[in-house]
This record gives C-alpha cells, sequence and structure tokens, in this order.
C-alpha cells in the first residue's frame, strides 16, 4: 500500500478527526506507521481504551483494496492534503480534512467561489433572492458553494446550474448516500453540468446531526465569502456564519422583512457587523474580484435571447430608467433588475445611477 492509500484507510476511521489525524502524523510522520499501531502503542499515547479496541476493530476488518475499488466503480476520486489538486482555498484551515472525497473535479477559478446559505423553510422572497443572487454571480465565474440542503441551498445551486455555472455541494455524508434524497436528481444535475460533490466521510458514512456542523466548515472554507440569505436565529446558518468568521471569510447578509421570523439571521447579522448586501456587483466590489471572461465565454455561459435584444434595443435610443424600462418591456421589476446586472456585468450596459441604464 501506498501512503496515500493507508491515508484513505485512516479516512474511514471516522473517529480520528482531522484535529487527531493532524497530531498523529505530526508525531508519526506516517499514515503507514498510525495504520498498524498497536493497541498498547494507542493508548501510550493518549488514546481511550474503547476508541482504541474500535479502531483495531475497524482497521483488522477493513479492505483497502475492496474499498478503492468501489471508488473507482462510483467514479469518486480520492484527494489528500499532500497533493496538488487539493482546493487552495482550504489548505490555510487549521482543520482541513485530510482526506477528500470528489465526484466531478475542482477548477483552479474554483479559488473564486461564493457560499450562498440559508433556511430549508425559505419563503417566496429568499427563493427569488437566492436564484438571483446564484444566478447572477455564476454568470459572471463565481463558484457557487452550498450543502445540497432543501431550501435556499438547493434553489441557489439550481439557479448557479440554470445558467450554465458552477457549484459545488459539501455533503455530511459519504458521496454514496445522497443526503436529503430528496436532492438526488440535482446531485445528478451537478455531475453532468460542471459541479461537483465533495466530502471528507467516507462511503457509506450516514450523517449524524452533528456532522452538518462539522461539513459547513467545508462550505465557508472554500469559499471566498459566504451570503446568508435566510435563517431563524436557531438554525445552522450561524455554523457556517461562525466558521467563516474564524476562518476569515467575509460574512454578507441580505436584509429581509423585520415581520419575517427567517430574516432574523440576516437581519441580526447586519446589526452586529455583517455587509449590507443588495446586489452582486456590490459583492464583486467588496471582494475586489475581477473575472476576465473573453466574450466568447461569456456569451457560451449567458446566450443573448430576445430579451437582451429587445433592452438593447430601447436602450440604442437614449438612457433610460428602469421603471421606464419596466413600463416599456411588460417585465418585473425584479426580472428586469436581474438582467440589467448581467447585462452590466456582460458590458452590454452601464449603470449611470439612480436606475438609469445607457447602453456601453
Amino acid at each position: 500500500m501506498t501512503e496515500k492509500e493507508y491515508l484513505t484507510a485512516l479516512s474511514t476511521f471516522t473517529m480520528f478527526g482531522p484535529a487527531r489525524t493532524k497530531l498523529l502524523l505530526k508525531y508519526f510522520q506516517s499514515a503507514k506507521k498510525i495504520w498498524n499501531l498497536s493497541l498498547s502503542d494507542l493508548r501510550e499515547i493518549g488514546i481511550k481504551q474503547e476508541t482504541g479496541e474500535k479502531f483495531i476493530k475497524h482497521r483488522d476488518s477493513f479492505n483497502i483494496q475492496d474499498y478503492l475499488s468501489r471508488l473507482e466503480r462510483l467514479s469518486i476520486k480520492v484527494v489528500t492534503i499532500f497533493d496538488e489538486d487539493y482546493p487552495e482555498n482550504l489548505k490555510d484551515l487549521s482543520d482541513a480534512p485530510h482526506v477528500l472525497y470528489i465526484l466531478g473535479k475542482f477548477k483552479n477559478t474554483d479559488t473564486n467561489a461564493i457560499a450562498i446559505v440559508g433556511s430549508r423553510m425559505m419563503t417566496s422572497y429568499g427563493r427569488e433572492v437566492a436564484k438571483k443572487f446564484a444566478g447572477e454571480l455564476a454568470s459572471f465565474g463565481v463558484t457557487i458553494v452550498s450543502g445540497l440542503a432543501l431550501g435556499i441551498d438547493a434553489e441557489a445551486q439550481r439557479a448557479a446550474l440554470s445558467v450554465g455555472g458552477r457549484t459545488i455541494a459539501v455533503l455530511a455524508s459519504g458521496l454514496d448516500i445522497i443526503s436529503p434524497l430528496t436532492n438526488k436528481n440535482l446531485a445528478l444535475e451537478f455531475i453532468k453540468n460542471n459541479g461537483a460533490l465533495i466530502s471528507e466521510q467516507p462511503l457509506g458514512h450516514q450523517p449524524f446531526p452533528s456532522d452538518f456542523a462539522v461539513r459547513n466548515r467545508l462550505i465557508s472554507g472554500l469559499s471566498k465569502a459566504v451570503i446568508v440569505v435566510e435563517g431563524r436565529m436557531k438554525s445552522g446558518t450561524f455554523y457556517t456564519v461562525n466558521a467563516a468568521a474564524e476562518q476569515g471569510r467575509t460574512v454578507f447578509a441580505v436584509p429581509g422583512p423585520i415581520t419575517s421570523p427567517t430574516s432574523e439571521a440576516p437581519n441580526y447579522l447586519i446589526q452586529n457587523g455583517s455587509k449590507l448586501v443588495t446586489s452582486s456587483k456590490d459583492i464583486l466590489d467588496e471582494l475586489h474580484l475581477q473575472f476576465k471572461v473573453d466574450k466568447e465565454a461569456v456569451k457560451k455561459v449567458m446566450p443573448s435571447d430576445a430579451t437582451e435584444a429587445k433592452f438593447l434595443e430601447i436602450l440604442e435610443r437614449e438612457p433610460i430608467h428602469l421603471d421606464e424600462l419596466v413600463r416599456i418591456s411588460g417585465g418585473k421589476t425584479s426580472e428586469v433588475s436581474a438582467r440589467l446586472t448581467i447585462m452590466e456585468m456582460k458590458g452590454m450596459v452601464r449603470n449611470m445611477g439612480k436606475g438609469v441604464y445607457k447602453k456601453v
């Protein structure tokens, strides 16, 4: 067995988390040595008797070749923290997983990633906001990261896929167990359409409630920033927010109605120093993300259509206010505004301020 295979084998014993694995590797300098430790060796370095016994039992019954064959059949790639293709944004985390399981693949551009998170019980407002931000950011080359959970997570990732963008889902389960099952079809879309699924959990791992909080640190860790769309005060959203703060990631929050329970979290975050955000351009400017995408590539991501052509025809005559464009086009204000933002990102129009747009 290679050192990478021993490290992969170690990852299947989930009682050795990132922190303990890091200490063991620092002490023994070899995954092979750790894998072959006796119970007395484990006890000498402070491992509890029960944990040590469980490890020995797991090791003696584990067949690495069968496990590797199963990974290959499922097209799941193993990447260790010592590999060149380990995600760049995770390398600086103190609790970075030593082994990642990936279905799909990472790209160099995934360093420019933003997480969009929020309530599973989203409102129509939350759905609209998630679609707006995810669609616009993905159209401009940003990778959208989330957890494939019901609600805001899934809505954001569908929006990214719908415009041909990239999205990464971080699971709390093994990659052979899609949770929730209702999002299995969405997970399949990821693989077919330029996305990736990632987990630090081994095959066959059914998620415990605590695994979701642990998973959330990877959602923020993979990202330059986190956008909180909706969430109650007592929700898992704060696990992601707290992890982002510890990792030095920027936290954005979308303001919501003060009468809506699902806006409690973002409104609280804004009150306590998170950055209020109302447009994708605000996010890109704040993070100083500059994506130089050639025109052909942009057209491939966001094909020109009759709506864009109509807007350009109207703007050909003279600069025009958003409200007037809504009246002439017959569209909804939110939809027209979102389309203008995308067209601005593509260099077609320019926002001259106070809601007035002109053709470039």
